[in-house]
């Protein structure tokens, strides 16, 4: 007798499990949990039908993890865009600009360094000759601290303070004030050498 009540009572629990958990199921909203978005300017949330929106391209740059990886290329135009100046102890380091002229003193510093005696000229730029002729790409320019600048096509200056006049600009030490280029170059004749 105690089986067949026992054989009874468990197939009825579990028709009753079975039950109650299809109704809860077919009741109970499924949880639909928001796509949270990288940036303030995008806003993306999961449609009611449970998939995700189409991806725009606004959107598909914001989901990127991390920025775009620079090409070997791009690294190497960097490090072939950069010239070193030298006086004394100190090495600054220039952009050089997109023109003739800087292509033109690369192939020349691609041979070897160049080392110039630089003058000071109206206390506001050191020049000196290259030995060469470069060419010229000359514009109305007004300098600041740091600007090179190519001057009649055969000598390099280098500025630490303002002057307006059509040059060609052969490149820039990026980061630097007047008065740290005077503490390196002092305010007499100065040694410099440019290289790659």
């Amino acid at each position: 007798m105690r089986k067949l009540v026992a054989s009874l009572i468990v197939p009825v629990m579990l028709v009753s499990l079975t039950a109650c958990g299809n109704r809860n199921t077919q009741d109970v909203e499924p949880i639909k949990e928001p796509v949270m978005a990288k940036s303030d300017s995008v806003s993306s949330v999961t449609e009611e039908n449970g998939t995700e929106p189409e991806k725009t391209e606004e959107t598909a740059v914001v989901d990127n993890e991390s920025a775009p990886e620079e090409t070997g290329n791009d690294t190497e135009h960097m490090e072939d865009n950069v010239m070193k100046i030298i006086a004394g102890d100190t090495t600054f380091t220039a952009t050089l600009a997109d023109n003739s002229s800087a292509e033109a003193l690369k192939e020349l510093l691609a041979e070897g360094s160049l080392t110039i005696n630089m003058s000071d000229y109206a206390s506001m730029e050191k020049v000196g000759p290259i030995g060469t002729n470069l060419p010229r790409n000359d514009e109305q320019i007004t300098t600041g601290a740091g600007d090179i600048i190519l001057y009649q096509g055969n000598s390099l200056v280098i500025y630490y303070d303002t002057n307006s006049w059509n040059f060609t600009r052969i490149g820039k030490i990026e980061g630097v004030t007047g008065e740290e280029l005077l503490d390196v170059f002092g305010s007499g004749d100065v040694t410099v050498t440019f290289s790659l």
